[in-house]
């Protein structure tokens, strides 16, 4: 069985819920503490055992390929000013020895066509799909490396999943699955966005896929979908026909850094656990609730 070495991130979005920020610099640009979305997501894939990480890109989405990319200048000034710490810092970006490739979405056709944007890099081979504003943090293994496992088990795609409000299906792909004897979610059926009163249930796909080549193939037929774009969860769809699909509540926090309010709980959390800050980070919280009183 093919090991899982590649791994997509589709980064051509406009992250208009955090305009004027967003203007000229990617959402995926946004730092949590002292590192961007997309580092964190480059993190996960390579401990999940992807050595080729595909970013599909836009438009002002060049400080993301800067940023992977090595910076002579600022190096040679680090070394000449003996900050060892930071020179150290600034040449493990890129995550060991992971190689970065490039492909431009030249029309925004929604995340099912950004995926399509990958095929001619990643060929006949499974591969891993993150979305880097879906910040995943785990005590033990990452999402990337729990589902290559899955994968390894099963031999098929596998679909993070976790439980949401009721109320808050229309904002993700919802699933609806039975349980085998072993415990595995099967899917049954993906719908994507559905109204709170036809979701099938509450289980919502979130941030990380794990897909078979065979959803090329569907995501070829397929044309366009709701609002006019290419959508993944179509593609899923039509795969369900052919090889089953797993879901698979994965172990781990997810912060929603697509919207503000998860932007800042990740902010705050990731603080708290940051090694130097923490602990002063934490003493300024309790003034201020104290403050605040």
């Amino acid at each position: 069985m093919s090991k899982v070495r590649k791994a997509v991130f589709p980064v051509a979005g406009m992250g208009t819920r955090f305009l004027p920020a967003t203007k000229a610099s990617p959402k995926e640009m946004l730092p949590i503490v002292d590192k961007p979305l997309i580092q964190y997501a480059a993190e996960e894939a390579e401990a999940g055992g992807a050595d080729q990480l595909v970013f599909i890109t836009g438009r002002n989405k060049r400080s993301i390929e800067d940023h992977f990319d090595t910076a002579y200048e600022l190096e040679s000034e680090l070394e000449r000013a003996g900050k060892d710490k930071l020179l150290d810092i600034v040449r493990n970006v890129l995550p060991g020895s992971a190689s970065c490739i490039y492909v431009r979405q030249a029309v925004a056709l929604g995340l099912g066509h950004a995926v399509l944007c990958a095929k001619p890099v990643v060929g006949d081979e499974p591969f891993a799909v993150i979305l880097a504003d879906d910040l995943i943090r785990s005590k033990g293994k990452g999402v990337v490396a729990q589902m290559a496992e899955v994968y390894a088990r099963h031999g098929c795609s596998v679909l993070s999943v976790q439980e949401v409000a009721r109320e808050e299906t229309n904002k993700y792909g919802i699933v609806q699955v039975e349980k085998d004897t072993d415990g595995t979610l099967r899917v049954i059926s993906i719908v994507e966005k559905p109204h709170p009163s036809e979701a099938p249930s509450n289980l919502a796909v979130v941030g990380r896929y794990l897909l078979t080549p065979r959803i090329f193939d569907k995501l070829e037929r397929i044309g366009r979908g709701a609002g006019g774009e290419i959508q993944l969860t179509d593609g899923i769809s039509e795969l369900l026909q052919d090889e089953p699909v797993i879901a698979y509540p994965f172990e781990g926090k997810r912060y929603d850094c697509g919207s503000k309010l998860g932007y800042l709980e990740a902010t705050v959390e990731y603080a708290l656990a940051h090694p130097e800050l923490g602990e002063r980070f934490a003493d300024y919280l309790r003034r201020l609730v104290e403050d605040l009183a």
